[in-house]
């Protein structure tokens, strides 16, 4: 059993753009991070933005950094199923967007909590979240089980195929164990994600496009692939890319080989065609 403190508050959605695996949270103590020493970012009204622990959900809208005009997301049928699932896992209905972002929901928000060790480097909290109350004390220390977990939303949306399993240095090795049994049982049925998956059957990028609206892959190697072509003035050639990851060095650890090494040498481009050379459960990146 390994022990998570526990934080009870409510998550609030509107004029916000939750994604499948973030949300704003509004800790019922204000002083809960400081409390518990988490380097958490709190905004002027009080929320955290969370980072839902162990999964990834495919991008509604990203980003990358210093090209602020450079907005690309994936397939969106599926990216809106796993934002959508959450939502109404966390108790949200009737909830209506202008683009992504959230113009009205039922109720206005609803109570919950998480379980947390740490914020990463953005000052978010690393959480599994859970709908409704709970009978322990407020930033109590909580030992968590597999069935503590699959009360999660996180464990719900991975077991569901709608995230993907995108493990880090931090999370216990038994909950991963746990989260690893639900993502390959929902690949096993084709769920979600997994009835296109080509993270490692491999996928061929011709075009930008083929990234927004054709190719289901693993949501860190997709943010990759846009970082790497928004700097190529509309170039998609990706002759470059391996080298392009060896310079980020994302230091990653391969379970099933007991190796530690890097993004770049995990993945495999031949012409146009990438692919990751080992599934997402079998990998632990780094926290940076």
């Amino acid at each position: 059993m390994m022990p998570l403190r526990l934080i009870k508050g409510s998550y609030r959605i509107l004029h916000s753009q939750p994604d499948g695996d973030s949300i704003h949270f509004f800790p019922d103590d204000a002083e809960a991070f400081v409390k518990l020493r988490m380097n958490a970012h709190l905004s002027a009204v009080g929320s955290v933005q969370l980072r839902l622990d162990a999964i990834d959900a495919l991008e509604t809208h990203y980003t990358p950094h210093g090209h602020g005009g450079f907005t690309q997301h994936q397939p969106l049928p599926l990216a809106h199923a796993a934002a959508d699932r959450l939502l109404a896992l966390l108790g949200f209905s009737d909830v209506k967007r202008e683009r992504e972002t959230v113009t009205s929901a039922t109720p206005d928000e609803t109570p919950g909590y998480i379980l947390t060790r740490f914020a990463d480097k953005y000052g978010r909290p690393v959480a599994f979240a859970y709908a409704g109350a709970s009978e322990e004390t407020d930033l109590a220390q909580v030992r968590a089980t597999a069935a503590t977990l699959r009360e999660s939303v996180n464990h719900r949306l991975l077991s569901e195929g709608l995230v993907y399993p995108t493990f880090y240095s931090k999370l216990y090795p038994d909950l991963r164990a746990e989260l690893t049994t639900a993502a390959q049982a929902a690949r096993a049925e084709g769920h979600g994600v997994w009835s296109g998956d080509a993270t490692t059957s491999g996928a061929t990028v011709t075009s930008l496009a083929d990234l927004d609206d054709h190719i289901v892959i693993l949501p860190k190697l997709f943010r990759r692939l846009v970082d790497y072509l928004a700097l190529g003035a509309g170039d998609v050639s990706l002759d470059r890319f391996t080298a392009f990851l060896a310079a980020r060095n994302d230091r990653l650890f391969v379970i099933s080989e007991a190796h530690a090494t890097g993004l770049d040498t995990v993945t495999a481009v031949s012409g146009q065609k990438i692919r990751l050379t080992h599934p997402p459960e079998d990998l632990v990146f780094i926290e940076a």
